[in-house]
């Protein structure tokens, strides 16, 4: 998964939003607030931020 850190830095969890890290290991990105806990994947490099496609940790 190649995302950079400065993208990393503004993205942020739909459906709260918390800021994201990356899961390198699952090409996912996680939210970091332990309320909401969606999981977003990465396809192709790309970010699908849609709240349907996340799943909970």
């Amino acid at each position: 998964m190649k995302i950079d850190d400065w993208l990393l830095d503004i993205l942020a969890c739909p459906a709260c939003k918390s800021p994201l890290h990356a899961v390198p290991e699952a090409d996912e990105l996680a939210c970091t607030s332990e309320s909401c806990g969606l999981v977003y994947p990465v396809r192709d490099d790309i970010p699908v931020l849609l709240v349907d496609e996340a799943r909970r940790a």
